[in-house]
């Protein structure tokens, strides 16, 4: 008995390893991208919640290009958190370039292209100034950017005169506010359905040449079927989202200059030398300075191209309004810092992603949406941002404490 319960054990033992193997990898890949399963919950939940409003072509589009500002924001808040630091003036370094900007484009007359570019530098500028104290200085980057939450607000509002600065030209307008429609006719838009099938194909060729590369140098790759349910599931995504866009306005620009830095940050975070010198001062900056990284030339550049994402995010926010405001920028930062940790930032540094700080932007702005559709005041908008974030990064320490980091 004891001969035959072995050679039974035998024929199932490879097969329960498998499918334990299996198991294993879907949990592991659903605890990776687990903000993007929470972004899911909240579109269904909202679209229930709306009868089905907020997924309607106008709103989805609108997702974007209302929250466009915050999601360029989040993509330099990661960067600047993961190297464990934090950045409290980006709404108003977003607000004083946007009334800088005006005065180029609008009183000075000066072409649009030219304000756009001056802006940036001006932005850059400030995050020079910034990352200067902070680097080279020592002083903490809450007190510097505190310090300059005071001042660049205080500069936006001498350089607007306590007025607002519009309108402004055609092409400015459209960094906030235009779309490429109609560029190739059809209806729904056959330019952006062409686009979306060109990102799905991409997509498919990127994720199957990197399970090919795992599989020749003999690493561990996921389940053949889990890897094809994983690539059809976000493909349909991909497709609905672009169905949606192309039967409204089209691509919106916000989109395209979105899509461009997620792709140039992502390769600068992951496969880039300077990105890995971010995550190894987040994770422990006196064993970065022993193995020889430049900290302080770092963080300089760091806040530099804060300063620089600040101040597009400016622009984009005055193109959406048409108007360089006083009030522009309030609570940007906020926003920014909740996309980050809600995102999956760590609060010590160290751990953080480009594509989670998106998420995480998109999930606010699935919260402000939904919200508003659903007719709920602005106090108590502010009340569930504030507990998502809580949450986020209870969670985040939570997880910590049970790997005993």
């Amino acid at each position: 008995m004891s001969n035959n319960d072995t050679a039974a054990g035998a024929t199932i033992n490879p097969v329960d390893n498998k499918a334990t193997r299996w198991l294993a990898h879907v949990l592991a890949d659903l605890g990776k991208n687990g903000i993007f399963i929470a972004l899911l919950a909240v579109v269904v939940l909202f679209a229930v919640l709306t009868d089905g409003i907020l997924l309607r072509p106008q709103n989805i589009s609108n997702l974007v290009v209302q929250n466009g500002y915050i999601l360029v924001l989040a993509i330099g808040m990661v960067m600047v958190i993961i190297a464990g630091h934090i950045d409290l003036s980006v709404g108003s370094v977003a607000a004083f370039v946007g009334a800088v900007s005006g005065v180029f484009a609008v009183q000075w007359g000066l072409p649009w292209w030219l304000s756009i570019i001056l802006s940036l530098a001006i932005g850059a500028l400030v995050g020079a100034w910034q990352g200067f104290w902070v680097a080279f200085v020592g002083i903490p980057a809450f007190i510097v950017t505190l310090a300059g939450m005071l001042i660049f607000r205080g500069l936006a509002l001498v350089v607007l005169q306590n007025a607002n600065i519009g309108s402004f030209p055609e092409q400015y307008r459209a960094l906030g506010n235009g779309f490429l429609d109609g560029v190739l006719g059809g209806d729904p838009d056959l330019f952006t359905l062409i686009l979306g099938g060109v990102g799905i194909v991409a997509l498919i060729v990127q994720q199957s040449r990197t399970r090919a590369g795992r599989r020749k140098y003999g690493q561990d790759t996921e389940p053949l079927v889990w890897f094809v349910v994983k690539l059809v599931l976000i493909a349909i995504a991909i497709g609905l989202f672009t169905l949606a866009l192309a039967s409204y306005k089209g691509i919106p620009v916000t989109l395209i200059v979105l899509a461009v830095l997620v792709l140039i940050y992502g390769i600068v975070m992951n496969r880039t030398v300077f990105g890995r010198h971010i995550y190894a001062i987040g994770g422990n900056r006196h064993a970065a300075e022993l193995s020889g990284i430049k900290t302080r030339r770092v963080d300089f550049w760091l806040f530099v191209n804060m300063g620089f994402l600040a101040a597009l995010a400016g622009l984009i926010f005055t193109a959406r309004l048409n108007l360089a405001g006083p009030k522009a920028g309030d609570g940007f930062e906020l926003e920014a810092i909740s996309a980050a940790f809600i995102g999956g930032a760590a609060v010590q540094g160290g751990v953080g992603r480009i594509g989670g700080a998106i998420i995480g932007g998109l999930i606010i702005g699935v919260l402000n949406n939904g919200m508003s559709i659903m007719g709920i005041g602005i106090e108590w908008q502010q009340a569930v941002k504030g507990l998502v974030l809580l949450l986020a990064v209870a969670f985040d320490v939570y997880n910590k404490r049970r790997s005993g980091n």
